[in-house]
């Protein structure tokens, strides 16, 4: 298959890297160019615009970092170039408002397709697909979809897909700040990073997940490929999910505010460094 794929952030390279190790004839789209060397390597096309890239293509997957990306490219020159037949899946995190608006927009050719996991494992193929639209859509896709990844959870709707993504990325970025606060805890009384390393790098209180951060919390480390701005914006969808039904979360406001505060001091680092704000100003009260 013809597969475009529109945003090469680091989950957008995976994406169509994967493609490419499937046997699929790749074409690429990023708003700033020089991203895509090594997929260009392994035969993928970089395309100059949205209606070039999507031009021909049997599939258009867009993965872009939020509302305001998303909105721009599908209602802007995808909209008005994409085959009137060709089915349309986007694998960004959204708000259910948006996704169903693109539903709407797009009709039974749309499918939201949020995707958990790491660039690397959607490398492996290991990631999970939350695939939210028509039945008949998803079994038509079920071959791309199976390149992608074999573990595929379905919903009716890409409102409810991107809900369900929210719900996990909210744990693990909740998740995150509680780690960073334990180990404040920890130094705090007097513990070393090495005794904290012991006491809790393979406790049962730390899910997979974290523990697969464990270190980069530790060390505070700005190295990964889920920044503090995502991070932010992840959170605050789980707040504006929540308003929806007059529910509060107020750790969620304090998680959103910690990363607010993270990505003030560097936008582009990993969520992990948000341990940062509790490392370089002991007295600091929070």
């Amino acid at each position: 298959m013809h597969i475009c794929v529109l945003g090469m952030g680091q989950m957008g390279r995976a994406l169509a890297g994967r493609l490419l190790d499937g046997g699929h004839r790749v074409t690429v789209w990023n708003r700033t160019k020089g991203r895509v060397g090594e997929l260009e390597s392994a035969g993928a096309v970089e395309a100059a615009t949205v209606a070039d890239a999507v031009c021909g293509a049997d599939t258009v997957l867009t993965m872009l970092a939020d509302d305001i990306a998303v909105t721009s490219v599908a209602f802007g020159e995808l909209r008005s170039a994409i085959a009137a037949d060709t089915p349309y899946l986007d694998c960004s995190t959204v708000s259910p408002a948006l996704g169903a608006a693109l539903a709407d927009a797009f009709g039974t050719r749309f499918l939201s397709l949020p995707i958990i996991g790491a660039p690397a494992a959607v490398a492996s193929g290991n990631a999970i697909l939350l695939a939210g639209g028509e039945a008949e859509l998803i079994d038509r896709l079920t071959p791309l979809l199976g390149d992608l990844s074999g573990r595929i959870r379905r919903y009716d709707s890409a409102a409810l897909a991107l809900t369900a993504k929210v719900t996990t990325n909210f744990l693990l970025l909740s998740g995150v700040v509680a780690l960073a606060e334990a180990f404040a805890v920890g130094r705090s009384g007097g513990l070393g990073d090495e005794q904290l390393r012991e006491l809790l790098g393979e406790a049962p209180v730390v899910a997979p997940a974290l523990a697969n951060r464990f270190d980069a919390v530790l060390a505070a480390s700005p190295q990964g490929w889920w920044t503090t701005v995502l991070g932010a914006k992840d959170a605050g969808l789980a707040l504006d999910i929540a308003a929806t039904a007059e529910v509060e979360l107020p750790v969620a406001q304090v998680v959103r505010d910690r990363y607010d505060t993270a990505a003030g001091r560097d936008p582009g680092a990993d969520i992990s460094a948000v341990a940062a704000l509790y490392r370089d100003r002991p007295d600091r009260r929070f």
